[in-house]
């Protein structure tokens, strides 16, 4: 390493360190103590190292060596790390993460959305230090193999399948977020390809060889919900007969995806913030937390500024997640895609059923065109997968599409209307079997409005996922 003005110890050179192909970092902190701590811990991962004291010393070692990784304080004597990362991240830099005073939530949300890639908090955990460049470096690490970026990243992005303007966004967005750590949730229509963007980042980053772990926050019982997450130790509770996982351990090194994020009940709302914000998280049954490596994603179709007015939904939580928003645009907002998914979908489905792809007629594509879609691009699959099993020859006609007849536009928040029945004590049937049955033709009927699309009927009866759950499987409703 070389030392440079500013360091308060020159560091010995270990293997590595020095070498032309070791990464380089640089240390940016007015305290010698904290510089000579955090490089010496970076010249035994293997890579070398520079330190600044000051955001000018910064700027002139910038200018003279190329440099991989940039950890700035937040806080310096002629300066702000904010500026410097606004600076590294508009002139294409190297990728650049913040320090910040423990419980600055603020600095660290507004230095992400400024272009960090991560952040540290005071006093620093050398653990998480070495897990944060990990992330950075990965594949440029000493011993480990260089991957090949644009090729994974064009892997990810050719599952986006569009040229409207809406989707091209959308792929440029992607291929930005994937350089980054931050949080980013999106949103859109139930069925509009929320998973697939949030695969499409994880596939555009560094982690892209490390777990991609999905979850559905509305598919969990409650009781089990921090167990599922976070894992348990054998003998925490009755069955507990094991060490088990929870879904941040699977995701070690890798990426969560919290699908349905507003479904979750206010009290693992709590742990959740509490792991993000720590990047520890504690077993069920454990004593000790342990460090996790994730990049959280979550999507939601609800608006999540609603649900905080109502008290549904922490602000705490949503200004953690929220630092980056990506919308994902409905199937009615690029119409003029669905002629290349169509025909997308009809290779694939030929390819999965060892047939030839049938042709899709023209009253088919228009009869698809003129279609709302409602279910977005899941509907358009189902739609087509059907007409691929029950069309004659090998052409896909209108008629085998067998389009839903428009459905009246109705408020999300209204129910489904039954028609009205009178209770009459003489016929001898009891109240509680009477209101099932009443109870069974309305869920019935706004499962038929909304084309079986459970997410969806739960929002048009002003219910949660988990309440319609609750209620289709007491009633036997499959």
């Amino acid at each position: 390493m070389n030392p440079v003005p500013g360091s308060a110890v020159e560091t010995p050179t270990r293997p590595g360190a020095g070498s032309p192909r070791a990464p380089v970092v640089l240390v940016v902190d007015d305290e010698a103590d904290l510089r000579d701590l955090l490089t010496l811990t970076l010249v035994r991962m293997g890579l070398d190292a520079d330190s600044a004291e000051s955001v000018a010393r910064a700027r002139e070692l910038m200018a003279s060596r190329a440099y991989s990784l940039c950890l700035t304080d937040m806080r310096l004597p002629d300066g702000s790390g904010l500026d410097l990362v606004r600076e590294v991240h508009g002139r294409g830099g190297p990728k650049i993460a913040v320090i910040t005073a423990f419980g600055s939530a603020e600095n660290a949300v507004a230095a992400l959305k400024a272009g960090a890639f991560d952040y540290l908090t005071k006093p620093v955990d050398l653990d998480q230090l070495r897990l944060l460049v990990r992330s950075a470096l990965r594949g440029q690490l000493p011993g480990t193999k260089q991957e090949p970026e644009a090729a994974a990243t064009q892997g990810a992005l050719a599952r986006l399948i569009g040229e409207s303007e809406s989707v091209s966004h959308l792929r440029a967005m992607i291929t930005r977020l994937g350089q980054s750590m931050a949080p980013v949730s999106i949103f859109g229509e139930s069925g509009s390809g929320k998973e697939l963007v949030a695969r499409a980042i994880h596939e555009a980053s560094t982690r892209r060889d490390m777990p991609f772990i999905a979850v559905n926050c509305g598919a969990i019982t409650e009781n089990l919900m921090e167990a599922e997450f976070f894992g348990y130790r054998r003998g925490a509770f009755t069955g507990a007969d094991r060490d088990r996982d929870g879904f941040f351990q699977a995701a070690a090194g890798g990426t969560l995806f919290l699908d349905e994020i507003a479904e979750l009940p206010l009290g693992m709302q709590v742990k959740l913030l509490r792991a993000i914000q720590e990047r520890r998280v504690r077993k069920v049954g454990a004593t000790v937390e342990d460090p996790v490596d994730v990049r959280i994603l979550c999507a939601t179709h609800q608006e999540l500024q609603k649900l905080i007015a109502s008290g549904r939904f922490r602000q705490d939580l949503f200004y953690r997640l929220n630092v980056i928003e990506l919308r994902v645009p409905s199937l009615r907002q690029r119409a003029e895609d669905i002629p290349m998914l169509a025909q997308f979908c009809v290779r694939r489905l030929a390819t999965e059923y060892g047939h030839a792809a049938p042709r899709l007629h023209e009253d088919a594509l228009a009869a698809l065109g003129a279609y709302a879609f409602p279910g977005n691009v899941r509907e358009l699959e189902n739609i087509l997968e059907r007409a691929f099993t029950l069309c004659e020859g090998n052409t896909i006609r209108a008629a085998d599409l067998r389009l839903p007849e428009a459905v009246p536009e109705r408020r999300a928040d209204a129910p489904a209307t039954v028609a009205p029945v009178e209770f009459d004590p003489d016929a001898g049937v009891p109240l509680e079997q009477f209101l099932e049955a009443i109870e069974r033709r309305a869920l019935i009927r706004a499962l038929d409005l909304e084309r079986w699309n459970r997410t969806a009927t739960a929002r048009r009866l002003g219910m949660s996922f988990r309440q319609l759950r609750y209620r289709l499987k007491k009633l036997g409703i499959d």
